[in-house]
């Protein structure tokens, strides 16, 4: 029997992701939009944590079945955690490659040790009963100097892990190491503990 659930996004990157490590499992994954849901929360938490769990209340309230969200964002040292939970909106806009430049521009002159960051990922899970859940990634990396690669999205250009930006890495090293890739295998591994019971009752 298929585990069907939403995600509370329509980010087709997050969706692809969500969708290679969870569908094997038997669970269909779909986006809100798929099904046919518009709603756009105020995300007004203060950790990565409660803005992911505002998301899945939001879509539970109206789907009322298993849904899943994620909130992300990078923490860099030097800046005292920023960019933070405004990742999405750092500087006040929602451009990626603005981001970057503002990072590294708040960078200039900040030496290698000191350049330390990490990708932090929180995935909510609701199931059909209702009971909530929540899954926490992390990826450590620095800050690099300029934007490298072009197979990431968001921070991933100026995010260095050893010797190359996690925007060098294919999806698959990616997904192996990378914050949300831990925060869904932590979920599957509750997933793949539940279901079985879940079928035989």
């Amino acid at each position: 029997m298929k585990t069907k659930m939403i995600l509370a996004s329509s980010n087709s990157h997050k969706l692809r992701e969500f969708r290679e490590i969870l569908e094997p499992l038997g669970c269909e994954v779909v986006s809100q939009k798929e099904a046919g849901i518009d709603v756009d929360p105020d995300e007004t938490g203060s950790t990565f944590e409660e803005n992911s769990a505002i998301k899945a209340r939001a879509v539970y309230e109206i789907a009322k079945c298993a849904v899943i969200s994620d909130d992300s964002g990078l923490e860099v040292d030097a800046l005292g955690g920023e960019p933070g939970v405004y990742s999405a909106r750092y500087g006040g806009t929602r451009d990626d490659r603005r981001h970057n430049e503002l990072v590294l521009e708040k960078l200039s002159g900040v030496p290698d040790e000191k350049r330390t960051a990490r990708f932090i990922a929180a995935i909510t899970y609701i199931d059909e009963k209702g009971e909530e859940f929540c899954f926490v990634g992390k990826f450590e990396g620095r800050i690099g100097y300029c934007e490298r690669g072009k197979n990431g999205f968001g921070y991933d250009p100026i995010f260095m892990v050893g010797d190359i930006s996690s925007a060098e890495m294919t999806p698959d090293e990616k997904n192996a190491v990378s914050h949300r890739g831990k925060a869904l295998r932590l979920l599957a591994e509750h997933i793949m503990k539940n279901i079985p019971e879940e079928n035989d009752a």
